[in-house]
């Protein structure tokens, strides 16, 4: 992962999270900390699973 990407999507949230603010528009994320961790919460189990190796394709699964 890139050091300077990450920089870069931080401050585009920041950026984006002003602007919102400045603009008085409601943010298009959870507004207290419970639904700020369940995104969190998310995030980790995907790389979990991921660092695991373990799932299903759903797709082939299905025959799509």
């Amino acid at each position: 992962m890139s050091t300077q990407l990450t920089a870069l999507a931080l401050l585009t949230g920041l950026t984006t999270g002003a602007l919102f603010r400045f603009l008085n528009i409601p943010i298009p994320a959870p507004p207290e900390l419970p639904g700020l961790m369940g995104i969190v919460g998310i995030y980790v189990g995907y790389r979990v699973i991921e660092y695991l190796d373990i799932g299903v394709d759903l797709l082939e699964t299905l025959g799509l």
